[in-house]
């Protein structure tokens, strides 16, 4: 172990002050244990899909440079088609989103979002009953709205709490072209500007999964000959999306420190009525494939502050070896102080913070503006505006991470990729920048003959076969209503009292 890294692990297993639960709801220095991040990176979340944040992003705003956009996003592998339960926020919960703005490891502001269900008529399975035109349209059903508040912090505790929004709208599942006719028109009275520090914006509901991958990855890594590799297995899929964009100003310590932290994390209320900890996301991937699996629920219930619990994961890590043992490409040595300063420090004179305290989150140097023309590898391609400062939609993580992992940043020059480049819809230019959710109509449809129909049983009449299959199928239904006619007279006989005896 070198001297920088016995330093590092000294740095972060240094413990700070505990602090207790405040009366305001924040969570103290020390999260409780979850009864239980990416797409289904641990054994006790993929088992509760609303909680599970599957991508963190902070960006400097290319429509607003002196705004960031902050983004989180829950519930992956939505189903377009889903219904007629489609896919909401969890009603028993606290959706937290913390910014650490001097590089200590803890949050000095919070943002907060607590959603409610309404239902117009319980007396109907539908979730609209008829077109929806609008966001307040009495033919959608089933709604849901949120409170969001900022809460500033030091050393965990409230010291001061705003109210930014009180029962702003939630955009709904995108049902499809016969409920919605016009999605983008939801979406769009869904964008509501909130109170904090002017100009600011916030977002929530359905929208297109903006992580593309092949995550055929954990296949023996693509099949063990890279066999499997382009085919983006998010196309299709939506997420539950909160998004923000506020003053860079009002996110940032002062102007010579333009550093921030950012992760998520979801506190879930339990049967005694506390919240605790089932959720925790910042930079991509890392509970996903840096962690193994006996430390991945621990990861979503901790906090950045004691990351030097898992400091042993990212110096010395699984994935490199895993690459060398199937391709025979040449992991690099350990320890992996590269990969310390991408994981939990930022990247000197790029992303990382005076006097840092190691830990794990997303860091975002807003003094960088956004790039005009933007690169999907990012810092790796000579874009610093891109991860691993920050991450915008469009940043490929999978490719750096991979060509990161295998020493890119200590020389070793390579073009690892699983060959998906870029989601499959176009990103908007302007907030929330997410691409609108898939619905249920784009849905691939099975093909059909000429004249099916729903009330057809979905098939045609074709040819003479198809005739004859069609006729002994009638002529099959027809004896079948006839021994079910037959059925039934006996057993009605059969109940008829037995007639009284003559004498």
């Amino acid at each position: 172990m070198t001297a920088f890294t016995r330093s590092l692990a000294g740095l972060v297993c240094c413990s700070l002050a505990a602090g207790a639960l405040t009366a305001t709801g924040v969570a103290a220095l020390q999260p409780q244990t979850a009864e239980a991040s990416s797409h289904r990176e641990a054994p006790l979340i993929s088992g509760q899909p609303q909680y599970d944040a599957t991508d963190v992003y902070a960006f400097q705003s290319p429509d607003k440079p002196d705004m960031t956009t902050l983004i989180t996003n829950f519930l992956p592998f939505q189903d377009p088609a889903g219904g007629p339960n489609f896919y909401t926020f969890g009603t028993d919960a606290r959706y937290d989103l913390h910014i650490d703005n001097d590089g200590d490891g803890q949050g000095d502001l919070l943002f907060r979002w607590t959603f409610q269900d309404y239902v117009k008529n319980k007396n109907t399975f539908l979730y609209n009953t008829g077109p929806v035109d609008s966001l307040d349209d009495p033919d959608l059903n089933f709604t849901q709205s949120y409170d969001l508040e900022v809460i500033k912090l030091k050393n965990q505790r409230a010291v001061a709490r705003a109210k930014l929004g009180d029962d702003l709208p939630v955009a709904p599942s995108n049902v499809g072209k016969a409920s919605m006719p016009d999605y983008k028109k939801l979406r769009d009275q869904s964008v509501q500007e909130i109170g904090y520090s002017g100009g600011s914006t916030s977002f929530a509901g359905q929208a297109d999964d903006p992580f593309f991958a092949d995550l055929r990855v954990f296949d023996l890594l693509y099949g063990g000959d890279m066999s499997e590799i382009g085919n983006d297995t998010l196309k299709g899929y939506n997420v539950q999306s909160l998004a923000l964009q506020v003053p860079t100003k009002a996110l940032t310590e002062s102007e010579d420190q333009p550093v921030i932290g950012v992760w998520s994390t979801v506190h879930r209320k339990n049967a005694r009525g506390d919240y605790a900890q089932v959720s925790r996301l910042g930079n991509p991937l890392v509970n996903e494939v840096v962690l193994p699996r006996k430390d991945k629920d621990k990861f979503n219930a901790s906090a950045p502050w004691d990351d030097g619990q898992f400091l042993k994961s990212v110096t010395e890590p699984e994935l490199p070896k895993l690459i060398e043992q199937i391709y025979k490409i040449e992991a690099p040595d350990t320890p992996r102080d590269d990969l310390v300063q991408v994981f939990l420090t930022g990247v000197p004179k790029l992303n990382q913070p005076p006097h840092v305290r190691p830990s794990e989150m997303l860091r975002l140097n807003t003094s960088i503006a956004p790039s005009k023309d933007p690169k999907r590898l990012g810092v790796l391609d000579g874009d610093n505006a891109g991860f691993p400062n920050g991450r915008r939609p469009l940043d490929d993580v999978l490719d750096i991470s991979l060509q990161a992992v295998e020493g890119e940043l200590l020389g070793k020059k390579n073009d690892l990729g699983d060959a998906v480049d870029k989601n499959d819809q176009e990103f908007y230019g302007s907030f929330p920048f997410l691409a609108l959710p898939s619905s249920g109509s784009d849905a691939k449809a099975v093909s059909k003959s000429a004249g099916s129909s729903l009330l057809e049983g979905g098939a045609g009449i074709g040819d003479s076969s198809d005739s004859m299959m069609l006729a002994g199928s009638a002529a099959g239904g027809g004896g079948a209503v006839l021994l079910l006619g037959l059925g039934l007279l006996w057993w009605r006989k059969s109940r008829r009292p037995a007639p009284a005896r003559r004498h």
